[in-house]
């Protein structure tokens, strides 16, 4: 059994980290309350300035919960991106609180591009204007 000295210890990230660490786009985790409770669901995202955007089906559960607010509203959501190595047990994580809204066509036209991986129409898409952030690293000392 590795000793205490060995294993990685927690650091908080700044936000300016955390948004470096996200940069790049990819997979992450939107959570919501879709009215039976909390809920979490994969979707490809970009980052654009301190916003996430990210695209769904028009048909999803995703985009019914999130449709739910008032006209020019905000719906409050989390979306979490991490990556770790197995091996290392070495990694961090990013956490994005805030409002999420839909985009209109204008504001798609001028937003940053996302490509979902997965395939079928996703058509309906949301920015999440980051509110707070917050991240930790696990590394060695």
């Amino acid at each position: 059994m590795a000793s205490d000295s060995a294993r990685p210890v927690p650091e908080e990230l700044d936000r300016q980290e955390c948004l470096r660490l996200i940069a790049p786009g990819g997979i992450g985790r939107i959570a919501f309350d879709d009215g039976e409770g909390p809920t979490v669901i994969p979707v490809n995202y970009a980052v654009d300035g301190e916003s996430v955007v990210f695209r769904t089906s028009l048909e999803g559960r995703l985009n019914r919960s999130l449709l739910t607010a008032v006209p020019g509203g905000q719906v409050r959501a989390a979306f979490e991106v991490d990556a770790f190595q197995d091996s290392t047990h070495e990694g961090w994580s990013v956490l994005v609180r805030g409002g999420a809204k839909p985009l209109g066509a204008e504001e798609k036209e001028r937003a940053v591009r996302v490509d979902p991986w997965a395939g079928g129409q996703r058509e309906a898409w949301f920015r999440l204007t980051a509110m707070e952030v917050s991240g930790r690293r696990l590394r060695r000392p």
